[in-house]
């Protein structure tokens, strides 16, 4: 085994709380094919329809007893923990989802990567381990990924080879198959936490300090329009769902997502999302749409989970109409590259406005950004929150307020302006 392999290799969990065994190493080469001929078997000689009619302990009991009496025929020199271990591997061919079903019933994992058969990784407290499951070929990963998507109605295949959704846990899903994926069928699966991050967790977990948890309250309680701004994994929905928290119960708050993922506490919350089109191609709703008619919903604030395109004219056109304090996301590198990005998509709204008006826009609508990066340790930190100050001849002006992953203040008179509830 290489070093990079060695630095990746998969601890995994001894029971994942629901009574099933998995060894601590995983499985060998060997055991894997002895759940793949296994389960061959099962299916060959079981009734998949009885199966499916039968409650989930008593369909897993029903497999489980069935796969016993094939190993003992096939494999009978395994025994004892090692036949248990792999008969719930077995079980979760059957009723699961295969290889990776041990990692989505983990709780500690937050990701799981399917880029190949003998290529899955998975994402534990920040950090990416390369995993020792292992599909049979790629016709093992496209059964699994249509058992995925059969039960929310979607599908994926070579006219439609790629697709998001977004499964009964929260949890998203993306699929991509031949041939826009021409190696192999990939799966990513982004796990959706039960329990919600709160700002205490991000404190202790050192994503902010006690100050900066001060200083969003502060600016949430003062309206200000936010950007979270961050790449990919940073925290950016994790820290939204926080700063929510200190919004207060008497607003209407109307969320708008792509898909599903905010958890906001408060009493008066409608939450919308963006539906694809159905398979004719139709039918379908955007961020655009729900931002439109959520101006019809009299919100006090908008929250939109993150933008991505022509509607982040809408948005801007919300913040400039009173509906101050709303929030969104952006992917971006830095502060002023999230302001880049909004620009270059309120461009794709096809409004064709000179460039100098929709900077005066964003000037006028946007009040602050707060910056998140992710580090190689697997940490998340706030590293900037810089102000929207202005326009200067055609280019929005920024100051920081804090910086680097230390947070310094850079304006305590800012800060201090911000703290009594007024706009920096």
């Amino acid at each position: 085994m290489t070093t990079w392999q060695e630095k990746f290799k998969e601890i995994s969990r001894p029971s994942d709380g629901n009574g099933r065994r998995y060894n601590q190493d995983g499985l060998n080469e060997s055991q894997w094919e002895t759940v793949f001929a296994v389960h061959q078997r099962l299916i060959e000689d079981m009734d998949s329809n009885m199966i499916e009619k039968l409650p989930p302990g008593e369909a897993r009991e029903v497999v489980e007893k069935a796969a016993r009496t094939i190993m003992r025929d096939i494999a009978a020199g395994v025994a004892g923990v090692e036949r248990d271990i792999l008969i719930s591997h077995v079980a979760d061919e059957v009723l699961g989802l295969g290889p990776i079903e041990v990692m989505i019933a983990d709780p500690s994992i937050s990701e799981v990567m399917v880029n190949a058969p003998d290529n899955v990784f998975y994402e534990r407290d920040g950090v990416i381990y390369l995993s020792n499951a292992r599909f049979r070929d790629e016709r093992h990963i496209m059964r699994i990924a249509e058992r995925i998507l059969s039960p929310l109605g979607r599908r994926v295949d070579e006219t439609s080879p790629y697709v998001d959704a977004r499964l009964e846990d929260g949890s998203r899903v993306n699929i991509i198959i031949p041939p826009v994926a021409p190696h192999s069928p990939t799966i990513t699966i982004r796990k959706f936490r039960t329990d919600k991050y709160t700002m205490g967790d991000l404190m202790a977990g050192g994503t902010v300090t006690p100050e900066l948890a001060e200083f969003f309250n502060a600016c949430v309680k003062g309206r200000l329009n936010t950007i979270v701004s961050g790449g990919t994994g940073t925290g950016k929905t994790t820290l939204l769902n926080a700063l929510s928290a200190y919004l207060p119960a008497t607003e209407r708050i109307v969320t708008i997502e792509d898909p599903t993922e905010l958890r906001l506490q408060q009493p008066h919350v409608v939450s919308l999302e963006a539906r694809p089109p159905n398979l004719e191609g139709k039918n379908e709703v955007t961020q655009r749409d729900l931002l439109r008619n959520a101006l019809r919903m009299r919100p006090d604030r908008i929250i939109v989970g993150e933008v991505r395109g022509p509607e982040a004219f809408d948005m801007m056109q919300a913040m400039n109409t009173g509906h101050e304090g709303s929030l969104t996301t952006v992917h971006a590198n830095s502060p002023r590259d999230a302001l880049m990005r909004v620009e270059n998509m309120i461009l794709m709204a096809g409004f064709d406005l000179p460039v100098r008006v929709i900077r005066e826009q964003m000037a006028s609508a946007l009040h602050i950004v707060f910056h998140l990066a992710r580090f190689v340790d697997g940490s998340r930190k706030v590293v900037a929150v810089s102000e929207i100050s202005g326009l200067e001849g055609q280019i929005v002006t920024m100051q920081d307020l804090f910086r680097n992953a230390t947070i310094e203040y850079i304006n305590p008179t800012i800060r201090a302006q911000s703290m009594r509830g007024s706009k920096p």
